[in-house]
This record gives structure tokens, C-alpha cells and sequence, in this order.
């Protein structure tokens, strides 16, 4: 039986990116995470922290039109967004086997729309709207061994994030290493 689905929540583009940060923490090579979520939502800034997390410097931006971008870092992060192709032929015609044996770790934005050409191990990161402009919740879910594993230190490592029951989080919640400074 998997466990249950982690939920946090983020009041600012920043908590996100932090958050994501701190899931790059636990990053290992082969790693594959599946950003879901409608336009908008936040899959970018989430790779933008994660790929921070993972030591890149480099400006990490959307790559709807390019399909795919490699960035080096701590781990060489591979970024995907399927959002344009129509055919799941299309997304192994990237070469997406390669990508995830090369020992990389690999983001896919809309990455549920071909989940029947990926391996069943990843982190599906399910982000929706809150209530307030920049309210989000995140909800971090395993599938197969690999992140299954590290659902307790993922637990840990998010706790600043954690969503407390079903209400909202306090407007001051801020993420390790915030003041609070310009947030959105």
C-alpha cells in the first residue's frame, strides 16, 4: 500500500520555489518528477527552486517551445514540458528513455498527460490554486519505491510547508531562511 499523499500549502512564488528547493534536497540521479497542474499554477517556479535547490545558477524558464532544456548542477536536471505534443509517440521521440538513464534528475510539466510511456517510480506534484492570488497547495505523491522511500525525510524536510487540516495557512507562514521581505 503507498502512503498517503503529502499536502503543503505556499502563500508566495518564493515559499514555492523554497519548497521545491527543499524536495531537490532529497534528489538522487534517475529521479523523475511529474509537475501537474493548470496554467499557471506554478510548475515553473517549482522547477525554478528546484533547480536552485540542485546548485544551478543558470535562469531555468518555461520550455514550451523547446520541449526539453539540461541544466548542471549538484545533479544535471533535465526540464520538460508536454503540454504541446498530441501523441504520447511524441514524447518518446525525445528521447525520454535516455534522459532518464542517463542519471539526471528529469522534471516533466504536464507530465500526467504520459504517464503510460513513463516508468511507474516518480514523484507526482499535483499544483492547484488557493484562495488568494498567490496561495497554493502542493500535494507530493509517490508512485513506486524510489521516492515511496523517502516519504518521511520528505515529510521532515516540507514541515514548514505542511498544510494544516483544511484551512488555510497563516499569512506569516514563512519558509526556512524568509524573513518575509517582498513576498508576493
Amino acid at each position: 500500500m503507498s502512503p498517503s499523499p503529502l499536502q503543503t500549502r505556499t502563500t508566495s512564488v518564493d515559499q514555492t520555489r523554497a519548497l521545491a528547493g527543499a524536495v531537490a534536497e532529497l534528489a538522487r540521479p534517475g529521479d523523475l518528477l511529474l509537475l501537474v497542474g493548470d496554467l499557471g499554477a506554478g510548475k515553473t517556479a517549482f522547477t525554478q527552486g528546484f533547480g536552485a535547490g540542485l546548485g544551478i545558477d543558470e535562469q531555468i524558464t518555461s520550455p514550451t517551445f523547446a520541449l526539453v532544456q539540461g541544466y548542471t548542477g549538484r545533479l544535471d536536471l533535465n526540464h520538460l514540458d508536454v503540454y504541446r505534443l498530441e501523441q504520447i509517440d511524441e514524447a518518446l521521440d525525445l528521447g525520454l528513455s535516455e534522459l532518464l538513464d542517463e542519471g539526471s534528475v528529469t522534471l516533466i510539466e504536464w507530465g500526467d498527460t504520459i504517464t503510460s510511456a513513463l516508468p511507474r517510480d516518480y514523484l507526482e506534484v499535483r499544483i492547484t490554486f488557493g484562495d488568494e492570488a498567490d496561495d497554493r497547495a502542493l500535494e507530493l505523491r509517490p508512485v513506486g519505491p524510489q521516492w515511496q522511500a523517502r516519504m518521511r525525510a520528505l515529510s521532515i524536510a516540507l514541515g514548514a510547508w505542511a498544510a494544516q487540516g483544511a484551512g488555510p495557512v497563516a499569512d506569516d507562514t514563512l519558509a526556512p531562511g524568509e524573513d518575509g521581505a517582498g513576498a508576493c
